[in-house]
């Protein structure tokens, strides 16, 4: 349909609103709904009309008019409210002369209230006879044509309120999301950690090496940047005696969108006093796990025609172990610095003079295994150089207590023995700065508090992220961040 008759219909929908306006109160709000489709479906699909219309069960339903069908003295419409449909079945005899005629022109994407008893018709449908037929709200724009529905993917996202009254695979995707985060708030209350709420505007940027948002705070008269991790806020209340706690929290990172980034995003952060690396890994499989089964009722999915069986163990290799496994290395190779970085080269890809063997695993990891890593792996032993705020091994100084969890070929956690060395991490603090003076954008700022609340005393602290987005993701076994979150950021219309 073009702009035209879009237009030419909007106008004529106008037309009824101000007829409506002058019968008497246009948007009425005195219509309280007992009951929903799918509760009424769940109840008395499964009657025989010869049980169920005697029994003469009356409904009270509201929702929007998604198809109608005029045959003369009898009309059947179509109902979608929240839970699902159901089909209305409307005479002339039942509501009279004017209310009839008045359904006869409604629109589809009309809001109406509907009373009435249940009936099933010849083909065994559930129905509503309908006895009392209101309009609540007249909708002024017309929906997609109801076979195709909504087609511009773009369209889908900046109007995802359109996209959910037509796509029901759209409501059941952000149902499930819904389900996951409920299921990890759970799981983690049910483990014993407290729920708490950290600033989402902060004085300096911390917590991930992230390029932030910066605004500017007015009554303050100071810079402030929205966060880009929760990370040192929730460590500073493992230091006030919090042995464990978590945040579902929003993070923006003033960086690209892709299918896998969006600026504006959600991730669990949580930590727990006494637990090193190995433990957040136990725990973090936990979670995933349960969260896929309450949210799917399975955790043995398929995400883009593959299986990913999240009930095994998830397996565990190291940054070298992985270039053995799955980079076609040998154990020598993997070792070698100039190796590592002749095949870097060769794929084009980055291999500064200055990077040491630990960075040249890693930057080969990057470009060749992650995305190899369909099945739960968890990676571990991230040298020093990308890790600046992880417990660095006591048996090996060049390596930390870290972790990554990938599946799908994807980063879904980030966690590690948490680094309690004031010193240490002062020291760290500083070398980011400099990296940020010689023109890294992402490299961290120096937070002095933060080094006052670790020459407090933190307890040994493992601490990991899980990105929810991601997760359901792959739960909902959809190609892009867009499709799991309901308003992505996208460029201004015009």
């Amino acid at each position: 349909m073009d702009n035209d008759d879009d237009n030419a219909l909007i106008a004529e929908r106008r037309e009824k609103l101000a007829a409506i306006r002058q019968q008497g109160v246009a948007f009425p709000n005195d219509f309280k709904p007992r009951d929903h489709a799918a509760d009424l479906i769940r109840k008395h699909g499964a009657l025989p009309n010869e049980e169920l219309e005697p029994q003469g069960v009356r409904v009270a339903i509201a929702g929007r008019l998604m198809l109608k069908r005029l045959m003369g003295k009898a009309s059947f419409g179509t109902l979608q409210d929240s839970s699902g449909r159901i089909q209305l079945f409307v005479t002339k005899d039942a509501l009279g002369d004017a209310v009839y005629d008045a359904f006869k022109h409604w629109d589809l994407g009309d809001i109406l209230a509907a009373e009435g008893t249940l009936f099933k018709t010849r083909t065994g449908e559930l129905s509503v006879r309908v006895t009392a037929l209101r309009l609540l709200t007249k909708s002024l724009r017309p929906l997609p044509d109801k076979f195709h529905g909504m087609t511009d993917q773009e369209q889908k996202y900046r109007q995802r309120y359109v996209d959910l009254i037509t796509d029901e695979d759209a409501r059941a995707r952000f149902a499930t999301r819904s389900k996951t985060v409920s299921a990890i708030r759970n799981y983690m209350v049910e483990h014993a950690f407290l729920e708490v709420e950290t600033p989402m505007l902060h004085p300096i940027p911390g917590g991930a090496n992230a390029k932030p948002f910066v605004t500017h705070h007015n009554a303050l008269d100071q810079q402030m940047f929205l966060r880009i991790a929760p990370e040192l806020y929730l460590k500073r209340l493992i230091v006030g005696g919090f042995d464990r706690v978590f945040e579902i929290n929003r993070s923006f990172r003033n960086e690209g969108i892709s299918v896998r980034h969006n600026p504006e995003f959600t991730m669990m952060e949580f930590y727990a006093a006494y637990w090193n690396h190995h433990d957040l890994m136990d725990f973090t499989e936990g979670v995933l796990r349960h969260a896929a089964r309450v949210a799917t009722g399975s955790a043995s999915l398929t995400y883009a025609g593959k299986p990913v069986d999240l009930d095994k163990p998830f397996a565990r290799l190291s940054v070298r172990q992985s270039l053995v496994v799955h980079a076609g290395l040998s154990e020598a190779e993997a070792g070698d610095a100039e190796v590592l970085r002749a095949r870097l080269k060769s794929l084009g890809e980055e291999a500064p003079a200055h990077w040491k063997l630990p960075e040249l695993q890693f930057g080969l990891f990057e470009a060749v295994v992650e995305e190899k890593l369909w099945q739960p792996t968890f990676i571990i032993d991230y040298p020093v150089e990308v890790s600046p705020l992880a417990r660095a091994s006591d048996s090996n100084p060049a390596i930390t207590e870290r972790f990554e969890l990938f599946i799908s070929g994807r980063e879904y956690a980030n966690g590690f023995s948490e680094l309690n060395d004031a010193e240490d991490q002062a020291a760290r603090f500083q070398a980011q700065v400099a990296n940020k003076d010689a023109g890294d954008e992402e490299a961290m700022y120096y937070d002095a508090d933060f080094i006052r609340a670790l020459e407090y005393g933190m307890p040994p602290t493992g601490g990991c992220g899980i990105g929810i987005d991601r997760l359901v993701m792959l739960l909902t076994d959809s190609p892009s961040i867009r499709d799991v979150i309901l308003f992505p950021a996208l460029r201004k219309e015009g």
